[in-house]
């Protein structure tokens, strides 16, 4: 498919503002960057009845996380522990407000934010670390947060829907495991050998050196892409696994991955929906306040949550 002229629109746009690649930058400035442009095409920051600040326990201190809830009527309600992409390097919770506040008001749900710790400060395994202590203390801490420990999902887009893979997996066995996952164009194979990190190495926002740069940040050496805590699609067992709901985008460089890791889920008997949005690019979700595709993408995801929170 022709990529859209929506996707086309935002990449003049980039292209006339002049910004430089990420990777060309020193990872400070990359952050700072980022937060500056990342509300640009997002939507208007929805009114809830209830936005906290919390810090959770972590395995090297404690954690940033804010919580959105949609409802506040003192019933238990169920939530997105939600993970932000920026590949392991930049974003934040603050960067990612908008769109925390779109899916819950959207789902219906609480969301919680999750700020874990990023690279190269704190290199591999250091995020998943965070990401899995914050569900698990979610999942202790449910009912202090008004939260429904049987109607706890996962999700996140890029860097954060690998985490949301990781985490699902990593907490497999414990009493409380996510009931869902959302996982938007994941990054699921650290090793890049997808055709489509080949088809939209260049030109695509996203681009085979960029991804290069945050991996060269996040991990220690070759030994950790392989690791499933990186690669979650290298787990050999994935039976078990809460129910998907996959999106990718189709000139993605991390495209066949997320497919890929949804056609294992399937394979292995986990219910999986795959979203296709073919003529958009990586990272058209969280730029819903303009765009047209992603405010029908975050729809489609905050439904998908909804449908799943309502058959518990």
């Amino acid at each position: 498919m022709a990529l859209d002229k929506e996707a086309q629109w935002v990449f003049n746009l980039i292209k006339e503002s002049g910004r430089p690649q990420l990777n060309t930058l020193p990872h400070v400035e990359g952050r700072a960057l980022f937060e500056q442009t990342a509300k640009v095409l997002a939507p208007p920051p929805a009114e809830l009845p209830r936005v906290e600040d919390l810090r959770i326990p972590g395995p090297a201190g404690d954690i940033p996380a804010r919580l959105y809830a949609a409802v506040n009527d003192g019933k238990p309600q169920p939530a997105l522990v939600f993970y932000h992409g920026g590949g392991w390097v930049i974003g934040s919770v603050e960067s990612y407000d908008p769109l925390c506040r779109a899916l819950a008001k959207k789902g219906n749900c609480t969301v919680v934010s999750i700020d874990y710790r990023l690279a190269p400060e704190h290199k591999f395994p250091a995020a998943w670390e965070d990401s899995v202590a914050a569900f698990r203390w979610i999942a202790e801490n449910a009912g202090k947060l008004g939260l429904d420990p049987a109607r706890l999902a996962v999700g996140g887009d890029s860097a954060g829907g690998n985490l949301s893979a990781a985490v699902a997996q990593a907490v497999r066995a414990d009493t409380v495991k996510p009931c869902y996952q959302m996982l938007i164009y994941p990054a699921t194979d650290m090793r890049m050998g997808h055709e489509s990190h080949v088809e939209n190495a260049e030109g695509y926002i996203l681009t085979r050196d960029l991804i290069s740069w945050f991996v060269a940040h996040y991990m220690n050496s070759e030994a950790d892409k392989s690791d499933p805590r990186a690669s979650p699609l290298l787990l050999d067992d994935l039976t078990g696994q809460p129910p998907a709901f996959v999106l990718v985008a189709g000139y993605d460089p991390l495209r066949d991955e997320g497919i890929d890791y949804a056609e294992r889920l399937n394979a292995a008997g986990v219910p999986v929906r795959i979203s296709r949005y073919p003529g958009m690019y990586h990272g058209f979700f969280n730029a819903s306040g303009a765009l047209g595709n992603a405010k029908h993408a975050v729809e489609e995801a905050a439904a998908a949550l909804r449908v799943a929170f309502g058959s518990f």
